[in-house]
């Protein structure tokens, strides 16, 4: 185990954000940890699955950068049980471009992904867009909460509860990450209306690079997994539009 730019622990008001990385090839891992601890951030980086649960338990980290690929447990089952212990912004590593396993690192929480071999300019700048986005969230909550309640958004059959950040369709609830959450939000509040990749990627991801927008499709077919497949349009070369049912309300859920 390698801690690098800061010790471990619980985090004090005001001090610095705390990066866990859990990567099993020394060189990466302490390459990694190096950048990132170059940003002023605390920075502890293990070698294995368990360990990385058990450092995620100990360290309370504000972001895990993970790669799927290791001993012990694999990044999949170490995802999963961050998750399940507290929700955690979690970008994983992966050393095969292959969309079957990015669905399934989304379906276990992770919010983001990298593959193999990557820079570290762009590593730096993903980890800094799942920060903000975890930041502007928690702000977005906590003014909900200090002000009127805001009614759900409903379009067609879906109801989208903003303030408790649920989502509701034919009557059932379906469980989505935040980062689909957000992603569900800025298609639904222009239903019908085509988004670019770009703008997708910039409004949900802060990101702007345009080697991300494989992202974004991989965020929307994990949607299409769990609302169905008959929500988003695809619009071949552009983007996507969110296709309410005919018929149905749309917009804001009157009392």
């Amino acid at each position: 185990m390698t801690v690098v730019g800061g010790a471990a622990g619980a985090r004090t008001p005001g001090g610095p954000t705390k990066v866990l990385v859990v990567e099993d090839e020394p060189a990466i891992a302490q390459a990694i940890a190096r950048r990132l601890s170059a940003e002023g951030w605390a920075v502890e980086a293990v070698g294995d699955g368990l360990a990385g649960v058990e450092a995620a338990a100990r360290l309370v980290p504000d972001v895990v950068v993970l790669d799927v690929m290791l001993p012990g447990i694999d990044g999949l089952e170490v995802c999963r049980r961050i998750q399940a212990e507290r929700p955690v912004p979690v970008l994983m590593l992966t050393a095969r471009d292959d969309e079957t396993d990015m669905l399934i690192g989304l379906g276990v929480g992770a919010d983001d992904y990298m593959t193999k071999p990557f820079s570290m300019r762009e590593l730096v700048a993903r980890t800094k867009a799942l920060l903000r986005r975890t930041e502007r969230a928690a702000r977005s909550v906590e003014l909900s909460a200090a002000e009127a309640p805001t009614p759900p958004l409903v379009i067609g059959d879906v109801s989208i509860d903003r303030a408790q950040r649920r989502v509701v369709r034919h009557g059932e609830e379906v469980h989505l990450t935040p980062t689909e959450f957000d992603l569900l939000v800025a298609l639904a509040t222009s239903p019908r209306t085509v988004l670019t990749r770009e703008r997708l990627l910039a409004e949900v991801w802060d990101w702007i690079d345009a080697s991300g927008t494989r992202t974004v499709d991989s965020h929307v077919k994990a949607l299409r997994r769990k609302l169905g497949a008959d929500l988003i349009r695809t619009v071949h070369g552009v983007g996507y539009a969110f296709e309410p049912a005919e018929g149905g309300p749309t917009g804001p859920d009157q009392p």
